[in-house]
């Protein structure tokens, strides 16, 4: 789950599908205004019978629309199986169901195998919050084509996100985020203008979205995926959520647990951090992962220095060397500091990207800024909690090969989303004053990464939603197991999240697999160990041993 700008918003990128706002459900909620019960306005047990009652009109799907990141339509499988979309109304405000309603956008593909082996519907969220599960499913499927086999997969967009009424918080009044510095350590001014920009950007979200801006938060989220299951036929809510998505997973439980089927949480969040200490375990989590590069690329002869060492120091020192003087690169623009922490971080989601992460930092020392900075641009703007789409990185000699996850237009609101899910889920509201409190050690965790965010945490100052409370509630007494992977390399969501997410589950109900390897989250880096333990519990619920450990397979020689 990501706290920085500079290491930045939401998930997956994927060539996807998404669902056109013209698809509409058949026999949907009765919309505002028109809700009749008795001679008058529909009760609330009403109305959440008729939402109950949907049936979801499924069609083809369109090409994901700008709001949800744009692309082309999705091919069909491999087998023909072809994607499908469709809306469903759900209650703007679960609170008050008779109330005003809304879009959740939704896509699935059906199971391949025999009907009477189908378990029923396998339910995703990749992360963010922010990214459109409709947009990212059909890109990543592949990777779940063996689940298919008993599953239909099925993902959505969540409230305020892409399709399903998506937050708004551009404006033209607002600068250009690359114009304000994330880590303001050059006087007053470039404090002045981070606490600007956020609450200007608080404003002009209140101002084009204040309507759906209270109700986008993750329980209201969970709700929405209860409903799914209802109107899905599905007696179980069987689920996979990778990073933000363990959140969203862990929420889920503790409304519903024994609605609860089998479900995997991947890249787990730590349920027992505030905002602040979430930031300061990412720092140290980034630091971790950084050196872990360092030390690889130290063993191959990395021209930065000849040990982990050395080479984490000369990144720092080029870091702050760029952020005083940017480096002139060949398309008129320039190489600054917080470009060189965009291709960092982003590089750091998976170890296939670590070699071109190490060509680019060589010529970038080298007074050659291109392949940094076009790795900034490729990696820097794609979903903080996820990969970018995957591409053969590893192999990149320069920047033409550089990972492309330019599919993302200007149109998606995945960073809108991002931010407004994330202040309306936590009451916490940092100042300038609490951040300097804490710099230090956040500068002890991570000289590189630390910076950054903790300024972070100014983001929610002056957000016009109150938010629910400093850390997210997952115990889920009476729940059946829930498959907890933690990755002992990962940045963005630190290993003893997974230990922690267990303990706060209950007992019986979070089970550990570890995975000893880098990136972030553990089934989608391919590792055949995680893949076949998870395969095995969602396909036939068999869990793995008490205390297994997957080990990672190493990179090809040569690379």
């Amino acid at each position: 789950m990501p706290t920085a700008r500079a290491i930045s918003s939401a998930v997956l990128l994927s060539t996807a599908a998404l669902l056109a706002s013209s698809l509409t459900a058949c026999a949907p909620a009765a919309r505002d205004g028109d809700r009749r019960g008795d001679g008058g306005t529909a009760t609330d047990e009403q109305a959440l019978k008729a939402f109950r009652g949907q049936s979801p009109d499924w069609q083809d799907c369109p090409a994901p629309a700008p709001v949800q990141g744009g692309g082309e339509a999705p091919r069909a499988l491999p087998d023909g199986t072809a994607w499908q979309c469709a809306t469903l109304r759900a209650p703007l405000d679960w609170k008050k169901p008779a109330g005003e309603s809304m879009d959740l956008a939704l896509i699935r593909a059906r199971s391949s195998g025999d009907a009477a082996d189908r378990i029923g519907s396998l339910l995703f969220n990749f992360g963010g919050p922010g990214g459109s599960g409709v947009a990212t499913l059909p890109g990543l499927a592949p990777d779940y084509d063996k689940l298919r086999a008993r599953y239909d997969l099925v993902s959505f967009d969540p409230r305020g996100v892409g399709n399903s009424r998506a937050v708004r918080c551009s404006d033209p009044a607002l600068p250009d985020d690359s114009e304000v510095d994330d880590t303001p350590d050059d006087g007053a001014d470039e404090l002045a203008a981070l606490v600007a920009f956020n609450r200007d950007t608080a404003a002009a979200c209140e101002r084009n979205s204040g309507d759906v801006l209270p109700y986008v938060g993750t329980t209201q989220a969970a709700q929405d995926m209860d409903l799914i299951r209802q109107v899905l036929g599905d007696e179980k809510l069987h689920y996979f959520g990778i990073s933000y998505g363990t959140e969203l997973g862990g929420a889920y439980a503790h409304l519903f647990p024994e609605r609860v089927g089998r479900a995997v949480l991947d890249g787990v969040v730590d349920p027992t951090h505030d905002r602040m200490a979430e930031a300061l375990a990412q720092a140290g989590g980034f630091q971790r992962a950084f050196e872990h590069f360092a030390a690889w690329c130290a063993e191959r002869g990395c021209a930065l220095g000849a040990d982990a060492e050395r080479i984490v120091a000369a990144t720092v020192a080029l870091e702050e060397a760029l952020d005083d003087t940017p480096l002139p690169v060949s398309d008129g623009g320039e190489l600054d500091g917080d470009a060189l922490i965009d291709a960092v971080s982003g590089a750091l989601y998976r170890q296939d990207y670590w070699p071109t992460l190490r060509v680019a930092l060589e010529a970038a020392a080298d007074d050659d800024g291109d392949v940094l900075q076009d790795l900034a641009e490729a990696l820097g703007q794609r979903g903080e909690d996820g990969d970018p789409d995957a591409s053969d990185a590893s192999d990149a000699p320069d920047a033409s090969d550089a990972p492309d996850v330019s599919d993302e237009s200007d149109g998606s609101n995945e960073e809108d989303a991002f931010r407004a899910i994330t202040c309306d889920d936590s009451s916490d509201r940092y100042t300038a004053a609490d951040v300097r409190a804490r710099l230090p050690e956040f500068l002890r965790a991570s000289p590189l990464f630390g910076p950054g965010l903790a300024w972070s945490a100014l983001s929610c100052a002056g957000w016009p939603v109150p938010g629910t409370a400093h850390r997210p509630e997952v115990s889920a007494p009476g729940a059946p197991p829930v498959l907890l992977v933690g990755n002992t390399g990962d940045p963005a969501t630190p290993y003893e999240g997974a230990a922690r997410m267990a303990e706060r589950l209950g007992k019986g109900v979070g089970f550990e697999l570890t995975f000893e390897g880098e990136g972030h989250g553990a089934y989608d880096s391919g590792n055949g160990c995680v893949r076949e333990a998870v395969d095995a519990y969602l396909l036939d619920g068999r869990l793995p041993a008490p205390g297994a450990v997957c080990e990672a397979e190493p990179l090809p020689e040569g690379k």
